[in-house]
């Protein structure tokens, strides 16, 4: 039985979950709520002590992750394959998951942060930097720090621009590895689009289109909708998210919408 540990608004979380999906895989979900600070829990630390999701348990093994649980599941689950067929193309798959992974998590971190969750915890009391510091974390003191710079100061953070430039970046990217077919890599979907997925979806919930539509990466645009319209999409990345969520993600994206396109056309 495949077991996996999950919150609706983990990036990392929904790659697992849409290669589960794209492979057609039963599997039992547990729910970690990570607003209300569920990884923290002793029984959920037993499964995962760096008090992160996703986990996976399979025939009474633990796995971390999310790059890792993916690989592992198609070398297990082969059929229907995810990675490429042939060894320069799952090297070139496997760059833009190291890029996911190196890169384009943190900066999702980032900008969920500064867009969106800081308006929670800020009405949730966390005033000062000691008050948010008695909440229960795995990070280190310095990443608290950054953290909190996200949410008091939002955009104007320090950093925060570079890292929606970052992620500008990567969209360019994907535009030019777009010109040679449909796919990220070679001629089929693949699991460099299962990684890029939830990232390009994040900020579609985030109110970002605006980054690829209008004609600004047309080749983006128009791998986004394929990619939305394969059915492990909605069930992956859209039921597990939750309303209140979602509908926060809307709004504080919309009203950060005019500043961000800003940094991106500077």
């Amino acid at each position: 039985m495949l077991e996996l540990y999950h919150h609706g608004s983990s990036a990392a979380a929904a790659k697992v979950r849409f290669t589960l999906e794209e492979k057609r895989l039963p599997w039992v979900g547990h729910y970690v709520d990570l607003l209300r600070g569920e990884q923290f829990d002793p029984g959920y630390l037993a499964v995962n002590p760096r008090a992160m999701v996703p986990a996976l348990l399979h025939d009474g093994h633990t796995l971390v992750e999310s790059t890792v649980i993916c690989e592992y599941l198609e070398e297990v689950f082969p059929a229907p394959a995810l990675y490429p067929d042939t060894p320069v193309l799952r090297a070139q798959a496997r760059l833009w998951t190291k890029a996911v992974d190196e890169d384009l998590h943190p900066a999702c971190s980032a900008i969920t942060y500064v867009v969106s969750h800081r308006h929670a915890i800020l009405k949730n009391g966390a005033q000062k930097f000691e008050e948010f510091l008695k909440a229960p974390s795995s990070e280190s003191l310095e990443a608290r720090k950054l953290k909190f710079q996200w949410i008091e100061h939002g955009l104007a953070a320090p950093g925060a621009a570079d890292k929606i430039r970052l992620y500008d970046r990567y969209l360019h990217k994907m535009e030019e590895a777009l010109a040679g077919g449909d796919w990220l890599v070679g001629p089929r979907f693949s699991i460099a689009d299962v990684a890029l997925a939830p990232y390009v979806n994040r900020l579609a919930m985030l109110e970002m289109r605006g980054m690829w539509e209008g004609g600004r990466l047309p080749r983006l645009e128009a791998w986004f909708a394929r990619v939305a319209a394969r059915p492990a999409f909605k069930a992956a990345l859209i039921e597990w998210l939750p309303a209140d969520l979602a509908a926060d993600f809307r709004s504080n994206g919309a009203r950060s919408w005019p500043e961000i396109a800003r940094i991106i056309a500077a």
